[in-house]
């Protein structure tokens, strides 16, 4: 008999109580409000170094075809970064087509570049027009040093 009482004790102990569920729910609330705020700025961050990378891998397969024998400059402004993957000597990236910047955007690809680079690849970043701060900042290929927030 002593195991049916404590069978009977159980079922009606079974579940949680509306104050432990509340208690759960402002804990969970407060960690949200804790966490939520500070990771959604990164994703922007996340989106910048991308576009730096890959702007870095454009001028790594750049100064690729410009070392290749038959090739020997930089491509043209109007041949551009396609010219990295559609070329008769090879494809100088490891892709059949060349990619759009974290935002959804083409690459500007000019050569000779300003201010007397050889070439300028640019993402205008986040507000896709030229100029900006912070994140909507343009990413350059002659500076790929900036911070995000700068």
């Amino acid at each position: 008999m002593n195991e049916r009482t404590d069978i009977e004790k159980r079922r009606g102990r079974e579940g949680f109580t509306l104050v432990e569920l509340m208690v759960v729910i402002v804990i969970i609330g407060i960690l949200a409000a804790i966490v939520v705020p500070k990771m959604v700025g990164q994703s922007d961050v996340a989106k910048v170094t991308a576009a730096k990378a890959q702007i870095y891998a454009f001028k790594q397969a750049l100064d690729m075809f410009k070392l290749h024998p038959s090739l020997g400059n930089y491509p043209t402004t109007s041949e551009g970064l396609e010219a990295l993957v559609n070329n008769a000597a090879q494809n100088f990236m490891d892709q059949d087509q060349i990619p759009l910047d974290p935002w959804g955007s083409p690459y500007v690809y000019t050569s000779p570049g300003a201010e007397g680079h050889d070439y300028e690849i640019v993402s205008y970043g986040a507000d896709r027009a030229p100029g900006g701060s912070g994140i909507n900042a343009d990413i350059e290929s002659w500076n790929l040093a900036r911070k995000p927030t700068e």
